[in-house]
């Protein structure tokens, strides 16, 4: 997805802080005109236990992300995120090495696999937050082994949920459902309105802590 136009942020003139490394995130911002800064969080994530629902995984990661640095700061809105895949309800996180790439690549040849990412706008201080979780479905396309040698050489499943991008120039992806930025790890659509729902006073939906 390419926005068109500049998007004017309502919660400016408070500063936005990016709680994410991650240049996928930071390219969709940009590419929407929205003005922040990047404070990565330094939280550790832990591995979901072998039982755990995905969507509640990824929405504590978020949360966790950015408690993290919002503690720290003393004004504006702290954005967070991660991402993972399903795969009927084994997640499918950032892979640890080549070979666990390569596992989870043959986990999904061929199949569909739900995209989950968690989100979390939270005020500087982490007293009031919101949080959501959007999801998509991709379709992988088999892979001869030549292909698939071709792609682990090639570094692209490097920090990326389910070790492969959508963004690829050789996209192993062949059907996405849903929001193409999720997949790419910000549902920038959900993410803007979530920006317009901070700007009202009051709001019902935001979460407090005593």
């Amino acid at each position: 997805m390419t926005v068109s136009r500049p998007v004017s942020v309502p919660i400016h003139p408070e500063p936005l802080i990016l709680a994410s490394g991650s240049p996928r995130r930071s390219e969709l911002l940009k590419k929407a005109g929205v003005r922040f800064r990047v404070q990565p969080s330094g939280f550790v994530e832990p591995a979901p236990a072998a039982d755990q629902d995905v969507r509640h995984y990824v929405s504590q990661l978020a949360w966790n992300k950015a408690w993290d640095v919002a503690r720290h700061e003393r004004s504006g809105w702290i954005l967070a995120a991660d991402t993972a895949g399903d795969l009927e309800g084994l997640a499918l996180n950032k892979p640890i090495d080549r070979a666990d790439a390569e596992r989870m690549l043959r986990l999904q040849e061929g199949r569909e696999i739900a995209i989950h990412t968690g989100v979390c706008l939270m005020r500087a201080g982490g007293r009031f937050w919101h949080g959501f979780v959007e999801t998509s479905v991709i379709r992988m396309r088999p892979l001869t082994d030549t292909e698939r040698l071709a792609y682990l050489e090639s570094g692209q499943w490097e920090g990326k949920a389910g070790a492969y991008g959508v963004q690829d120039d050789d996209p192993i992806v062949t059907t996405v459902t849903g929001t193409w930025s999720n997949v790419v790890g910000l549902p920038l659509e959900s993410v803007l309105q979530l920006f317009e729902r901070c700007s009202e006073p009051n709001d019902p939906g935001m979460t407090g802590m005593d």
